[in-house]
């Protein structure tokens, strides 16, 4: 395991700590989650203490459960500290000198620790006391702009900002990790949701501060010439053709209108872009004329950049995504088998992952790990 030997804690609730933490894990750390009695708030989304919602975020990991209330709690999180070599949490800054968590109070504690801190928006500012889940910082940063009309508006699609935020927590993290092997030193690593969301389309930064041009909810697939149609049966297909011609060429071809190229409106890519209205509706007729498994034949035949528009049942049945075995089950020994995605890791020809650990039921492995540190596990319960 790559991360063998590394001890990460999780400090974290909800999604990024606890997915920055799982990463790592993903890795062979050995990664213990710390949790207050009550747990992780996740835990409880569909009312029990074992939701699906926090089994994706929280695989690989050990559970321990302390009453920071007490100075035997304090203590023994303390000792946790001395000998990890990394510290995740997710906390606004009070919080974390609260709890003891003080930057400078943890080097002196342990100076080799790495101690990431997420937070929803930096260590300054107007708004760095503000709380802040994936909604706010999908808003903030201009991500929902980009997607949400302003006709209709509503909230809507998969996390993105907490998600990308605990992506960019745990590549902190390994950096550091590759620094203290040359400086034996630890570092203390700030991650927000803000820039991380801003972070993760920097094209369309780039494209502002550049020329001005600010784009809208369709400037990016009209510049990639992407599409999404409905076929005769109501299924969709999604295309998305760059800004080559070759694989436009192969539509037209697949689609029986070589024609198209002798219109100076789509004859290249820049036209095409210029032209972006009055070419979808073309296509758009043209694909209604066929259902969906009709038209998957005919595209199968060249070499074309389309996929059918799944459903998450679809998905998960998609002949790619068995082939991968991209599902898989990790078993716990009272809550059964626990199926998620596996990380997308391969590494020399294999998964990354050796062993997977099913998410930890709260406070699973407290007697061992007090048992590791030397610490009476009744003496951190809550009283």
């Amino acid at each position: 395991m790559m991360l063998e030997g590394i001890r990460v804690l999780d400090l974290g609730s909800f999604i990024t700590a606890p997915l920055a933490a799982q990463l790592l894990g993903d890795l062979g750390a050995d990664v213990i989650k710390v949790e207050r009695p009550e747990g992780d708030p996740f835990r409880r989304s569909d009312g029990s203490l074992y939701s699906a919602t926090f089994l994706a975020y929280n695989r690989n990991k050990r559970s321990i459960t302390i009453d920071m209330t007490t100075e035997a709690g304090q203590q023994a999180q303390r000792t946790l500290i001395e000998t990890a070599d990394v510290l995740i949490d997710n906390y606004r800054t009070p919080v974390l000198r609260k709890l003891g968590l003080d930057p400078d109070e943890l080097r002196a504690l342990n100076p080799r620790l790495i101690h990431c801190s997420i937070t929803g928006f930096g260590s300054k500012g107007p708004y760095q006391a503000r709380a802040a889940f994936d909604t706010v910082g999908q808003a903030l940063s201009g991500i929902a702009g980009m997607m949400v009309d302003p006709e209709k508006p509503e909230a809507f699609g998969p996390t993105i900002s907490d998600n990308v935020t605990g992506m960019y927590a745990a590549y902190g993290v390994m950096g550091a990790l590759i620094e203290r092997q040359r400086t034996g030193k630890g570092r203390r690593i700030e991650v927000n949701m803000l820039e991380s969301s801003m972070a993760f389309m920097p094209d369309i930064f780039t494209n502002y501060m550049r020329d001005g041009h600010a784009g809208g909810r369709r400037s990016r697939v009209m510049r990639s010439q992407s599409y999404v149609f409905a076929c005769k049966d109501g299924r969709m297909l999604a295309f998305h053709l760059s800004t080559g011609e070759k694989f436009w060429d192969e539509l037209i071809k697949a689609i029986g209108m070589p024609e198209l190229n002798d219109d100076e409106r789509f004859c290249k890519h820049v036209s095409r872009v210029r032209n972006y209205p009055a070419l979808e509706e073309i296509l758009r007729q043209r694909f209604v004329e066929r259902t969906r498994e009709e038209w998957v034949e005919q595209l199968s035949q060249f070499d074309v950049t389309y996929a059918p528009v799944n459903s998450i049942a679809e998905a998960v049945d998609d002949a790619q995504v068995k082939a991968l075995g991209t599902m898989a089950a990790a078993h716990h020994p009272v809550q059964g088998d626990v199926v998620s995605v596996e990380t997308p890791l391969f590494i020399d020809g294999g998964r990354a992952l050796e062993a997977n650990r099913a998410p930890p039921m709260l406070g699973e492995h407290t007697q061992d790990i007090c048992a590791e540190l030397g610490i009476d596990p009744q003496s951190i319960k809550a009283r």
